[in-house]
């Protein structure tokens, strides 16, 4: 049943909107077996200093792959797993690689001509173009069925306190980068501080629950019994948003743990509770597209919670025939990885609000990086994972590309989302159109 017809259905009995996000897809009404795009979701997520390929990329291609050990912690979702070999950021123009491997990437344009010094490279600016995950908020924005209280979400861990093109993924616009909230106490305030004046909004989940009591008389046994499980499901939900007094959210916020400090020691913890304040955030339809960044281009976090007291971005300069380094690098690289699949799992454990299956069935998270391998600075082959069902690519699978823009990517990221644009970026590079995925 799609969201249009569970509303046509819910008028005709009388019934409260609010049931919607409660209603199962029922065989009896259901008209089409897509995802709505209101359900459709997606978080980009960025990690810096590159990868170490030959622990990164499996030697095969297609569905038959190994999973090598930086990519193992995502063994358990491997059946919805795209990885994406010979993507490459092609933008060059002004500015260094790292510069150019964060600003550019998501924006898939050069930088804007400035004064700011990286490396041996020509100064730079800012980004010339609005970002992937803004051109997705902004066309989810222009339609009432898709809008969302903030329709994106910018978070990120460890994100230095200062503002260049070192720090910054994701632009509103040519010359707009926006900041990415790394304090999880923050982020909480901003999702959840505005939620005052509890008693006066009364029990919106006990009018669902009457709903469903009515509709379950219209049906027949079969479907009744899917009923009464999502009536069973939204008493246990009430009971629980009550005793945390946020009656009027579908899902209650996360309880943070306190005095977390917002420091290089405090990465570990505050990786989960952002991961955790983004699930609540997506599952009370707060937004649907989010950006999660790890630190920044040149990210000098020292993993001492691994044992591993070098800086991440030192250590990724250090040769190949640096076997400690290299060692180090695929345990930092796994230790990330290993976060990600945190995140995918709490959306997988996350019942999908008004449709079945779980919210990692329509949300994709992108994993990416600045580099494609950080001694060498390279921008070609940059790391492109993919992990859940939000877009409807063809998943379980190891593909591999011929060198071709990462332009391209983002094209079949946005065309995914029914919006249809001919190019996305430098125009050049999109040549080809949108990636074959599905």
């Amino acid at each position: 049943m799609n969201l249009s017809t569970r509303r046509q259905f819910l008028r005709q009995l009388g019934l409260s909107a609010a049931a919607v996000p409660f209603l199962p897809v029922l065989p009896s009404l259901a008209q089409e077996t897509t995802a709505h795009p209101s359900m459709q979701r997606i978080i980009f997520i960025f990690t810096p200093n590159g990868t170490i390929p030959p622990a990164f990329w499996p030697d095969e291609v297609g569905a038959n792959f190994q999973l090598k050990r930086i990519l193992e912690p995502l063994a358990p979702f491997k059946d919805r797993l795209l990885t994406l070999r010979g993507v490459s950021n092609k933008i060059r123009g002004d500015g260094d690689g790292h510069m150019r491997g964060i600003s550019c990437l998501l924006t898939a344009d050069e930088l804007l001509p400035g004064n700011i010094q990286g490396g041996s490279d020509k100064p730079a600016g800012w980004a010339s173009n609005l970002s992937i995950d803004q051109e997705i908020r902004n066309f989810l924005q222009s339609r009432a069925e898709t809008a969302t209280r903030f329709g994106s979400l910018e978070m990120g861990v460890a994100v230095p306190n200062r503002a260049d093109p070192w720090t910054r993924e994701s632009y509103a616009g040519a010359n707009q980068p926006l900041a990415p909230l790394s304090d999880p106490y923050a982020m909480f305030e901003k999702l959840y501080g505005s939620v005052k004046d509890r008693e006066s909004l009364g029990s919106v989940l006990d009018s669902v629950c009457e709903d469903l009591r009515t509709i379950a008389a219209r049906v027949d046994r079969e479907e009744r019994d899917l009923l009464d499980q999502h009536a069973s499901f939204v008493r246990d939900m009430e009971r629980d948003l009550q005793s945390a007094g946020t009656q009027q959210l579908l899902f209650p916020p996360p309880a943070l743990e306190a005095g977390v400090a917002i420091d290089n020691d405090g990465i570990p913890k505050i990786s989960r509770m952002q991961s955790d304040l983004l699930v609540s955030a997506f599952a009370n339809g707060m937004a649907r597209v989010a950006t999660l960044q790890y630190t920044n281009s040149v990210g000098q976090a020292r993993m001492r919670w691994l044992d591993i007291h070098d800086d991440h971005h030192h250590l990724s300069h250090e040769p190949d025939e640096n076997a400690d380094a290299q060692e180090k690098l695929i345990r930092i690289n796994t230790w990330l990885c290993g976060e990600i699949a945190y995140l995918v799992q709490r959306l997988d454990d996350t019942p999908e609000p008004g449709g079945g299956g779980s919210m990692l069935d329509h949300t994709t998270l992108v994993w990416t990086n600045e580099l494609g391998k950080g001694n060498s600075h390279s921008l070609d082959n940059i790391p492109f994972v993919m992990v859940g069902g939000g877009l409807g690519f063809q998943t379980g699978r190891s593909l591999r590309f011929d060198n071709v823009p990462h332009n391209r990517l983002w094209l079949s990221v946005a065309h995914a989302f029914g919006h249809r644009i001919p190019v996305f970026g430098q125009e050049s590079f999109c040549d080809g159109g949108p990636l074959d995925l599905v």
